[in-house]
């Protein structure tokens, strides 16, 4: 299936590793050129090379930095611009969970949870938005924005607060971002994705400790019983973004297996 995507500019956060390093090779499969950002240099760079060994350096560009500063941000997305084109799709795949389960959550991890998985994903749509719309709307295509939201926003499943509080206000933000948007013909959705297992993830270690309790957890919580792949994530990510899901704004695509019910 042709997703009309050749030459599009995909701007990808968190894409060193993960979920974010699927979504730009996806894009790049697709024809697309794609923006690599993250926040330590030195795995984005290895990122970066890997993926210009089968796409092409001239289709990748590369700028470290943090993603809930605006300056880091503006810098990303204007040297993105001036490297590839003007950016046609971002995807804001900001966040991490860092502050333990319960109640009893102290100050700096909830300020530093609801900035790392909702501020910095606002920050990155809002600049990204401002620069959509300073183009003509002639010549401006058909413009997406995507958060990497969870199901953890989706259903109570036992996660920390802040993280679960960041992700729910993720999801409503891009039904409210949708109806603002929508008139300028920019598109914005959500992949909430369930549990996820790659090398180097959280599940990898996890499930590695104990894995005969994880797999019977598995099985019993999720209806395909599996974990779910980085690519899986990544597919559902690039046809929200693509020309055949043009109707469709203002949703959140639960990518989860069949977990939440």
């Amino acid at each position: 299936m042709d997703l009309g995507l050749q030459d599009n500019v995909a701007f990808v956060a968190g894409a060193s590793r993960g979920i974010g390093y699927a979504i730009a090779e996806s894009f790049l499969a697709e024809g697309a050129k794609v923006a690599l950002t993250g926040r330590s240099p030195e795995p984005l760079l290895e990122a970066a090379d890997t993926l210009a060994e089968t796409y092409g350096a001239d289709r990748i560009f590369r700028q470290a930095g943090d993603m809930t500063a605006t300056a880091d941000i503006c810098a990303a997305l204007d040297a993105a611009a001036e490297a590839l084109g003007p950016i046609d799709h971002v995807i804001a795949n900001v966040g991490i969970g860092t502050a333990k389960p319960g109640f009893d959550v102290s100050d700096e991890e909830w300020d530093g949870d609801i900035l790392q998985n909702l501020t910095g994903s606002m920050f990155l749509a809002r600049e990204a938005f401002k620069r959509m719309l300073a183009r003509d709307a002639e010549t401006r295509g058909h413009p997406s924005l995507t958060f990497i939201s969870s199901i953890a926003g989706v259903d109570a499943i036992g996660t920390s607060l802040p993280y679960a509080a960041s992700k729910a206000a993720l999801n409503h933000v891009t039904r409210e971002m949708a109806r603002q948007v929508g008139a300028e013909n920019i598109r914005v959705n959500t992949v909430a994705p369930g549990n996820i297992l790659f090398p180097g993830g959280n599940w990898e270690s996890i499930v590695a400790a104990n894995p005969e309790y994880f797999g019977k957890w598995i099985d019993r919580e999720v209806a395909l019983k599996r974990f779910g792949t980085v690519e899986e994530i990544a597919d559902a990510v690039v046809f929200a973004s693509s020309k055949k899901a043009s109707f469709l704004t203002g949703e959140v695509m639960v990518v989860d297996g069949g977990q939440v019910r």
